[in-house]
């Protein structure tokens, strides 16, 4: 249908577009300079110089880097969220390390700190709090437990971009590791990407060597110079993980535009909540005093007065010409998780009721507001 509201869309400009192509022009269209300039803006962006900031091509592929560096492996366990995307865990098997999923909080969709409290164990070494819908966690109560266990924390910030958490950006708060996605439905686009950040000299270090196969050296460092510059040594078995110049030309500019893109989606979001109010739905939960929403994702959940269900609900407003979408299917009822767990829904009943009542509604910068007019008239009309 031509008139049909999507769930999202990125927003790509001339400017984007232009620099894309003088990339091709320029004959770097795998990691080179523009690669390390979309680096050091984002360094910049987040405003501390001691920050290191390395560029891959995706969120999963910064959340393994991040892990790997830090030495997690056979025998360890790392705590997180069962609702999240499977990439959350997936990294940990990736090490032979075992995932232990927690519940959320209700108040915050995030991950449950007292859970996590109440999760750690002699075989515990790290902590991935996912940052649902771009609502931070509790980060002063997760930094306090991990502290006092000795346990690192590598934030799945996959939503998060340009989030804050008492009064500082999320990238910036002093965890392990950070790792951003800007995949092409998230707050900025690169179409597949992502940035992992740490004040860790040395993990930062090992990230880079891992993310190319374990190279001593980039391809720009050997290609660019004007001397005879070939030789490099493989010093460990490394990964595929590299960020292209295309997609960093895409990110130099979402970048310079990320603070007007949360300005549209904050307004969205503030259109939705004045709308939706009397409605038979729950409103997405709200940060904290001095901390900020990125507003990702726009989530309601059905209450008990609801006329219809969480699936007949989406059907039929897909069936009025708008995509809304379910974030997420738990881990706890995928079966991969599911069986090499042995995890149930009663286990989680905080996620499992969010998956049951939870819609996630179209919410992008390119949304103007006769659009956003069309997904509360449709939705006024079926739960009214």
């Amino acid at each position: 249908m031509s008139d049909f509201v999507p769930f999202a869309l990125p927003e790509i400009g001339e400017e984007e577009i232009a620099e894309v192509v003088d990339s091709l022009r320029s004959g770097w269209i795998t990691t080179g300079p523009k690669t390390r300039r979309f680096e050091d803006q984002f360094r910049e962006f987040l405003g501390h110089s001691d920050l290191h900031t390395v560029a891959v091509n995706s969120a999963t592929a910064g959340l393994h880097l991040a892990l790997e560096a830090l030495g997690i492996g056979p025998g360890d366990e790392v705590i997180t969220t069962t609702h999240t995307f499977t990439a959350t865990a997936e990294v940990v098997r990736y090490l032979g390390a075992d995932p232990v999923f927690v519940d959320i909080d209700p108040a915050t969709y995030c991950i449950d700190p007292e859970a996590v409290s109440s999760a750690i164990g002699s075989r515990t070494k790290a902590i991935i709090p996912v940052h649902y819908a771009g609502l931070p966690c509790d980060m002063s109560r997760l930094c306090d437990i991990a502290a006092a266990s000795g346990l690192h924390i590598v934030e799945d910030a996959a939503h998060a971009f340009p989030a804050a958490w008492d009064g500082r950006l999320i990238g910036t708060l002093g965890t392990s590791a950070t790792v951003f996605s800007f995949y092409a439905t998230k707050t900025i686009a690169t179409g597949e990407g992502g940035m992992l950040i740490t004040r860790d000299e040395g993990l930062a270090s090992r990230a880079r060597v891992m993310r190319l196969h374990g190279i001593d050296r980039d391809a720009f460092d050997r290609y660019s110079s004007r001397r005879a510059n070939w030789y490099y040594e493989v010093v460990a078995p490394g990964f595929k993980y590299n960020m292209t110049d295309l997609a960093a030309s895409l990110g130099i500019h979402q970048l310079r535009r990320a603070r007007s893109f949360l300005e549209r989606r904050t307004q969205l979001a503030a259109r939705y909540d004045a709308a939706l109010g009397d409605l038979p739905v729950e409103l997405p939960p709200r940060p904290c005093a001095g901390s900020g929403h990125a507003w990702h994702l726009y989530v309601i959940r059905l209450t008990d007065r609801a006329p219809v269900g969480r699936d007949d609900l989406v059907r039929r407003m897909f069936d009025c010409g708008i995509g809304c979408s379910v974030h997420y299917i738990p881990l706890h009822q995928q079966p991969y998780w599911r069986d090499r767990y042995h995890l149930s829904a009663d286990q989680f009943p905080c996620s499992q009721k969010l998956y049951e009542r939870g819609v996630s509604l179209p919410l992008y910068t390119k949304m103007d507001d006769a659009a956003q007019d069309r997904v509360i008239s449709a939705l006024r009309s079926i739960l009214c």
